[in-house]
């Protein structure tokens, strides 16, 4: 009896011994003073892995005594690596992130729809954070994506300054732009809604070269651009953004953070406000459009009790722009004496994402584009409504990470054009239904080698049925060296209206002359990405050589019958071709370089009369373009000096017959300097000189003298004849020539505070 009574005490002492070498792991990831949501922590050298809650906090129950290596990741900040001795009574851990400036090692999501580091991905994607935008500051999206290698801002009027975006080339309808990885800003909302992306909400953004439609649909045809927004729990509590121009342009940004129990909410306010006509080439017209405008954003966070997580963001944008001749007011509105060209637009968007577990998420967005503008004489109203449905579900299996959706897409839009009339007058609004499913299966075969194939099926009510596939495959040589080689099919439903409203004016009759099939693109990309590591910091490379073949291109014909609009699929083909190069050079004494180069050829093939080849090089695509930042952080001062820059080789324009202009533009740069001062009180000072060089385009605007061409006046006789004395050419006004903005020097400061 007494022998069983030992026996149980000392079981009794083992168990004590071996419960007491045992504790939780508890411990908070935080950055610039504000939690870190999302941040994945990982022990390594095992399988287990956590995510830290809204307040930042991740906690391993039950770990034995002894030592750990922490490995703590979140996107858009530095990862880092922490050892810690757990034991009895031991205080929780707190990891400190730093804002990543890297534009190559980071966390994304865009290439496969879901978190995977930049490194890991089987797609190429590249990633800018919004720290590398203050390098040289913007008062929108627009104009900052001017940073970016193989990506084009394109002004396409001269006077109201409406523009676009090109990847590698192509033009803007082929270059999909997402907000949160949904498609909010796309057909009438890319001309002037790009402008009013305020960089204050902006987290990082996202960049794939190429079509991408297998998992995100129509117009991902040439690439697409993902805009991630700040999330509310990891925002600073209260941040204020002021600057202003030499030129009197007037930027602000202001935005502030409340935590509650189980939320957190985002409210940003942008204004932008330019009010002075400037005409420095003396042509009687305003070199940048005047312009007001608001942009209120607001975004909540949800963590709730069944472990539901959701996020809400409500956007609201008002803005009135307008440019001309300088004389012109509201007086003039659709008249024919003075010129003015003027664009009210109003917009509001709601973005939805909730996650209902770690397999399924619900993705819902809506957006709601007004249009009330003036070209001239020629009034054009128009109404766009985009509502976007995705259910998700991503699970990984062995080594397969699967990821499947179903998405339904419509598109709602009107104008007063005779784009979107019956042949008798009536009105016919367009309206696109796009329900769709893709599969994607990411194989990881070992270590070194992952598999990546998708394919998308979508019904379109006017185009039928449109399959897409793609295939990427990823070899990793080791942990700095990586090689990808993907293939994929891209495509674009299009809606049929246009704002070439001379073309639109009178009853024009709309004439689809053949079944339209959707636009297609076939695109081959090779990319490498390496890190060379030295004592005195770190290289990152990324290369990448790029063909893309596009076909079915819809052309809408206005010249073959006056009283019709005859819209076709163009018989030929468009190739775009090339090498893309990136680099980010990191010294530890302060010194980095990010700097990249883009050789293309873009050109479209078609056939003439008597079955020749015709090539003609695609308009605004430089073969040559490059950009840099040049940065040095005096860290004693706490000063930063960043000398920015964008190159341009030739490209071809479009100019009329008998144009005195050259057919291409000449070689330029437009460079930026810029010196920042960081406070202990958290205020930040800037200040800096845009356009350095003072290059300012040529003869942008074709007979300013005459925007009406009226009859019967200097250039054209009663019957609308150019007079042979005055007009011998037969010249008409024409603001389409344009390859950069009409902007000499200015000088900007700015003062930037936040509370963490």
């Amino acid at each position: 009896m007494n022998s069983r009574l030992i026996l149980i005490f000392i079981i009794a002492i083992i168990s004590n011994t071996v419960k007491a070498q045992t504790a939780d792991i508890v411990g908070w990831v935080r950055a610039n003073g504000n939690p870190i949501a999302a941040a994945s922590v990982i022990i390594s050298g095992t399988s287990l892995g956590k995510v830290t809650d809204s307040s930042g906090k991740f906690i391993f129950k039950n770990m034995n005594f002894g030592k750990y290596k922490l490995k703590v990741s979140a996107i858009g900040f530095e990862p880092s690596q922490l050892i810690f001795e757990n034991k009895k009574l031991a205080f929780p851990i707190k990891i400190l992130l730093s804002e990543s400036n890297t534009i190559i090692e980071e966390v994304v999501i865009s290439g496969t729809m879901r978190p995977v580091s930049k490194l890991n991905s089987p797609i190429p994607v590249e990633v800018y954070t919004a720290a590398y935008f203050k390098k040289n500051p913007s008062p929108n999206i627009f104009e900052s994506l001017q940073m970016v290698n193989g990506i084009q801002p394109q002004l396409n009027c001269n006077v109201c300054n409406t523009g676009d975006i090109h990847i590698n080339g192509m033009e803007g309808p082929y270059t999909m732009i997402l907000i949160d990885g949904m498609p909010i800003v796309s057909s009438l909302s890319t001309v002037y809604g790009l402008a009013g992306i305020p960089n204050s909400m902006v987290k990082r953004i996202e960049i794939v070269k190429g079509p991408a439609s297998t998992l995100y649909g129509s117009e991902a045809v040439g690439g697409l651009i993902n805009i991630i927004t700040k999330d509310a729990a990891s925002s600073e509590k209260l941040k204020i953004d002021f600057s202003s121009t030499s030129f009197a342009e007037f930027n602000a940004d202001i935005s502030s953070k409340h935590q509650f129990k189980n939320s957190s909410v985002l409210l940003g306010i942008n204004y932008f406000n330019f009010s002075q006509r400037r005409d420095i080439n003396n042509d009687n017209f305003t070199d940048i459009t005047l312009q007001k405008r608001l942009s209120v954003f607001n975004k909540w966070n949800f963590n709730f009790k069944n472990g539901i997580k959701s996020s809400l963001a409500l956007r609201y944008i008002t803005e009135n722009r307008w440019g001309g001749e300088l004389q012109w007011n509201e007086s003039f509105k659709g008249t024919d004496s003075v010129y003015g060209e003027s664009i009210k637009t109003n917009r509001a968007e709601i973005i939805n994402t909730t996650r209902f577990n770690a397999t399924t998420n619900l993705d819902i967005s809506y957006n709601y584009h007004f249009q009330d503008s003036y070209y001239g004489k020629v009034k054009y109203l128009a109404n766009q409504q985009v509502a976007f449905v995705q259910l998700r579900w991503d699970k990984k299996m062995g080594k397969h990470n699967l990821l499947a959706g179903i998405p339904f897409r419509y598109t709602f839009y009107d104008d007063n054009t005779s784009g979107t009339a019956l042949p008798n007058g009536e009105n016919n609004p367009g309206n696109s239904f796009i329900p769709g499913i893709f599969l994607q299966d990411e194989l990881q075969l070992n270590e070194k080698i992952t598999l990546l194939s998708g394919l998308r099926y979508d019904y379109n009510n006017v185009h039928g049925s449109i399959v897409s596939p793609r295939l990427s495959a990823k070899y990793a040589v080791d942990n700095f060296n990586t090689f990808r080689l993907s293939a994929g099919n891209g495509y674009r439903v299009v809606n049929l209206f246009t704002e070439d409203h001379a073309a639109l004016t009178g009853a024009r009759e709309v004439v689809i002359k053949s079944a339209l099939k959707p636009e297609r693109s076939w695109n081959g990309n090779l990319n490498y990405s390496g890190i060379i590591r030295h004592s005195k910091g770190f290289v990152n490379i990324d290369v990448s050589a790029f063909y893309t073949y596009f076909s079915n291109k819809i052309v809408g014909d206005f010249l073959t019958d006056p009283s019709k609009i005859i819209y076709d699929n163009l018989a030929g083909y468009a190739v775009s071709k090339g090498f893309t190069l990136n680099t980010d050079i990191n010294f530890t004494n302060g010194l980095k370089i990010i700097t990249g180069f883009t050789l293309m050829d873009v050109y479209q093939t078609d056939s003439d009369a008597d079955g020749k080849k015709i090539k003609t090089p695609q308009l605004f695509a430089p073969k040559f373009s490059g950009t840099f930042a040049i940065s040095y952080l005096f860290s004693k001062q706490k000063i930063a000096v960043d000398f920015t820059g964008r190159v341009n080789g030739p490209m071809y324009l479009p100019i009329v017959v008998n144009d005195f202009r050259s057919v291409t533009s000449p070689w330029f740069g437009i460079l930026n300097l810029q010196i920042t001062k960081s406070c202990k009180t958290g205020i930040e000072l800037y200040t800096g000189i845009k356009n350095l060089l003072n290059f300012i385009p040529q003869n942008p605007l074709l007979h300013a003298d005459d925007p009406f061409n009226k009859p019967g006046g200097k250039y054209w006789d009663d019957n609308g004849v150019a007079r042979q004395s005055t007009n011998p050419n037969s010249y008409s006004f024409d603001p389409s020539y344009n390859y950069a903005a009409v902007q000499s020097a200015k000088l900007y400061a700015g003062i930037r505070w936040q509370i963490k």
